[in-house]
């Protein structure tokens, strides 16, 4: 593996600190003194799920978050280190700061608690996203603004500005959002103003359904094919070259600008066909597994997607790639332990792999011998 890297993921990051019960019935008394195991600690966020997913695929990636000077920082660090000491060159522990964590109590048979502190992501700002960390790399991903308070509340300044910086070192841009607390200060934020300040600098926009239902609308609304037409006509018209929507167990939607020159720089940095980007409308279903756990399911997917556009990939591949990384993912408990080198994932792709039923999409048509689905507006088919 190269020692330059090819992405750049930046963003959100915590470290997970999680008890194990012995037994009894989980409950919890006020007072009561409750033996538990060892915790168990992993990394969670968009910079741990999508990165790690990232280079277990074997794409050269590099590591971009905030810790603090506390133990806690260094537990992240061995965590990302004993997969590759490459990952975390760009990370820095800053003086003064708290590292993320959240304590997940989770007693057998009650819901779980979970009790988060935001510590550095909140303070995540242009600042630290320096040029030299962005040196050589053909993209970067920025994951959870709506997790990260100061991201949030300039109204997309320094968002923007972290992805014109991007731009301005030559890489391609995509950004993942996060789900939004109504009752939180994020639930407060002109998130429609928001987008239309930074999506022009977007790229790639890789958000589930549930976040940009909230976001333009400031409610989850009912999933189906005119509601996402709907959807991403919006986001594309508020300056994102292309928009993958992220539907859970349905798979993933696209929609693309019709601008070809808006992909020029993603065809120059990563070799992608412009024309074919340019006005697309797709969906693909998730291939068929036994699914054990969902964690990060949606970080390892998006992970696969970019996979598959630095490998210069049509959207139908990129697509193709997205949903079969996610696919294995969701083979684990963890987000990522599932996630094999591409190869591996290229054979069960040769291999014929069977795919979950398509969701209701009236009028729209496969894709040629792909698993792709396309509507009646994708300039490609109509």
């Amino acid at each position: 593996m190269s020692d330059r890297p090819a992405v750049v993921v930046a963003g959100h990051i915590c470290l997970d600190i999680i008890p194990r019960f012995l037994h009894g019935d989980g409950s919890l008394k006020p007072g009561a003194l409750t033996e538990v195991g060892p915790a168990v600690t992993a990394t969670g966020g968009a910079v741990a799920n999508s990165g790690l997913a990232l280079h277990r695929l074997g794409v050269p990636t590099a590591l971009l978050s905030k810790l603090g000077d506390d133990p806690f920082a260094q537990r992240v660090l061995d965590i990302l280190n004993g997969y590759s000491p490459s990952l975390t060159r760009s990370m820095e522990r800053k003086a003064g700061e708290t590292t993320s964590y959240t304590v997940v109590i989770s007693p057998p048979g009650v819901d779980r608690y979970f009790l988060h502190c935001p510590g550095a992501n909140n303070t995540f700002g242009l600042d630290d996203v320096p040029e030299r960390a962005l040196a050589g790399a053909r993209l970067l991903h920025f994951g959870y603004p709506p997790l990260m308070r100061h991201l949030q509340v300039d109204g997309g300044t320094a968002m923007r500005g972290i992805f014109e910086r991007a731009h301005g070192a030559g890489l391609v841009t995509s950004l993942d959002m996060a789900a939004i607390d109504p009752e939180a200060e994020s639930g407060r934020v002109d998130w429609v103003a928001w987008l239309e300040r930074v999506l022009p600098e977007v790229d790639f926009f890789v958000p589930s359904f549930d976040e940009v239902s909230f976001m333009l609308d400031g409610s989850v609304s009912e999933l189906s094919a005119d509601r996402l037409s709907d959807l991403g006509d919006r986001l594309v018209k508020l300056g994102a070259g292309a928009v993958l929507i992220k539907l859970g167990h349905h798979g993933l939607y696209l929609r693309t600008s019709g601008d070809a020159s808006r992909f020029a720089r993603a065809a120059e940095v990563l070799g992608v066909d412009a024309e074919a980007w340019a006005g697309r409308e797709l969906s693909v279903p998730c291939f068929t597994v036994e699914v054990v756990g969902t964690t990060g399911a949606g970080d390892c997917t998006i992970a696969g997607f970019l996979s598959g556009l630095l490998r210069g990939e049509t959207p139908e591949g990129a697509l193709t790639s997205a949903v079969a990384v996610g696919s294995c993912s969701v083979e684990s408990a963890d987000a990522v332990s599932a996630v094999p080198a591409w190869s591996d994932v290229a054979k069960r792709l040769e291999a014929g792999w069977a795919t979950d039923p398509l969701m209701d999409l009236p009028g729209w048509s496969v894709v040629g011998e792909t698993t792709v689905v396309g509507s009646a507006r994708d300039q490609r088919l109509s």
